[in-house]
């Protein structure tokens, strides 16, 4: 049956300034009549009020997915009755729709919705009080779709029915994998951008020479071309490793319950729901061999942490670079040009900062930082579950969000607009006294080095103390020295 969202406001709309009570194991307490959350959202939020920071919406739309799955399947074993399946699909397909709305404007109305969605990300519980946030939501705007108050729950319950053969211990490490996944595609699509761009500039200035460093001293010429060339593969194998992350994350412990023994489920439901997360998602998404080792062990995460922090050095040895080679203008290597995109000092007229270059170090120092807590965090667990993954999660989607965002304005407002001074740095690598190197094999590494130290001293270059001592002819030396002869093996 296809199942069609309908305006929850054509069913229900609830009186404003009314009060409803509702009960659990500690007692009572009272809420707005209208509140879509219920009383597991209220305590948590008493209880975790840190500051203005919520649980990732990447993260509850994954939640929400999953909860849609879980309908479905005990639909199809005959544990749920087909209104309260329409009811918790139309309430997860018209979040869904406001979560999208709400990203897509950075905005969320007083109206919304997605305001319901308020636990803090750093709560105790493994997760257990987003998991009930998303199960009260769901059920209060099922609730409403079905013509009755939010709190009824005797109508469609967000333990009972919203919750039924699931726990927060399978629910949230499946939600979380696949809000990764989500984000590892868009992380690799990015790269291949960035990829792209530098393999353009590789081309560009394929035969621009500079001045090559080591420990920041004068080495061998190098080509531009060469250089951005590095920096591409960098990246290229950074792409592939992430892409390649999918796969651990595919495998999930939906299903599994509380401990992974799969406790009020049954095989059939473990099947259905595996399938119709497969189609609800669009994902390759696989069920663990073991429940119990997917419910308990986090090294997954570690190990996708692991490779943003392998992404994030690379991308600060790229950046500093370019910094140094951007320094100047007139004091500095300006080796190149970065394009200016606001004034950089309130005491100095005329300072440019190389402003895309310092954000994007600082989003890799925090993905560095990250990795740390993730590790910690994920090696910290005991027993049959580990009660961090709600800092594992906020943790590394956040990274992800970081690196997304922040690459790509690395490439459009960095890369891609970077001009080469070429004049400039062919004068700075013909004038180095680095290049006896390339006269070693004829002269000896003795004389090289002689000849070397008398151009430092006397200020002149490699090229006139060769001639001066007559060791080669002028053409000798300038085949040596021409940017093909300097930068590539012989042939």
């Amino acid at each position: 049956m296809t199942f069609t969202p309908k305006n929850v406001s054509q069913k229900y709309k609830v009186t404003p300034n009314q009060n409803r009570t509702e009960r659990d194991m500690i007692g009572p307490l009272s809420l707005h009549s209208d509140a879509l959350y219920g009383i597991h959202t209220a305590r948590a939020n008493t209880n975790f009020a840190l500051d203005h920071q919520t649980t990732s919406l990447d993260l509850i739309s994954a939640m929400l997915k999953v909860k849609k799955a879980c309908a479905l399947a005990n639909y199809d074993t005959g544990e749920m009755e087909v209104d309260k399946k329409d009811a918790i699909l139309h309430a997860c397909d018209s979040l869904s729709l406001a979560i999208d709305n709400a990203t897509t404007t950075c905005k969320i109305t007083n109206d919304s919705p997605v305001e319901a969605f308020a636990t803090h990300p750093l709560q105790g519980g493994a997760g257990t009080s987003v998991n009930m946030n998303v199960n009260e939501v769901i059920a209060n705007t099922g609730l409403l779709f079905l013509g009755h108050q939010p709190g009824q729950y005797q109508f469609l319950h967000p333990i009972d029915d919203v919750n039924k053969s699931q726990s927060t211990n399978d629910i949230y490490p499946t939600a979380l994998k696949i809000a990764l996944i989500y984000k590892v595609r868009a992380l690799a699509d990015t790269l291949a951008a960035l990829q792209n761009t530098l393999q353009e500039k590789e081309t560009t200035y394929a035969n621009v020479l500079k001045m090559g460093r080591t420990q920041l001293m004068d080495a061998l010429p190098v080509t531009f071309g060469q250089v951005f060339g590095a920096f591409a593969r960098a990246i290229s194998r950074d792409r592939w490793r992430i892409y390649k992350a999918e796969e651990r994350l595919r495998e999930v412990n939906i299903g599994g319950t509380a401990v992974g023994t799969g406790l009020n489920t049954s095989v059939d439901y473990i099947y259905a729901v595996t399938q119709h997360l497969q189609d609800v998602t669009g994902l390759g998404i696989a069920r663990a061999d073991l429940l119990m080792d997917a419910t308990q062990n986090a090294d997954v995460y570690v190990e996708v942490s692991g490779l943003l922090k392998s992404l994030a050095t690379n991308l600060l040895k790229i950046s500093n670079d370019l910094r140094l080679m951007n320094s100047g203008p007139m004091a500095g290597l300006s080796e190149i040009s970065l394009e200016a995109h606001q004034s950089g000092s309130s005491i100095m007229p005329g300072k440019v900062n190389p402003v895309m270059c310092e954000m994007i170090n600082q989003i890799c120092f925090r993905v560095i930082g990250a990795d740390a807590a993730v590790t910690l965090a994920a090696s910290s667990g005991q027993f049959e579950l580990n009660p961090y993954l709600p800092l594992i999660g906020d943790e590394l989607l956040k990274a992800f969000t970081y690196l997304i965002g922040g690459i790509k304005q690395f490439d459009d407002k960095c890369i891609k607009t970077l001009v080469v001074n070429d004049k400039h740095t062919t004068e700075m690598a013909m004038s180095s006294y680095s290049l006896a190197a390339a006269f070693i094999d004829v002269l000896g590494y003795d004389t090289a080095s002689a000849v070397a130290k008398e151009a430092y001293h006397e200020q002149t270059s490699i090229k006139m103390v060769l001639l001066k001592h007559q060791y080669l002819t002028e053409e000798e030396i300038d085949a040596r020295l021409k940017p093909h002869a300097l930068t590539q093996p012989k042939r």
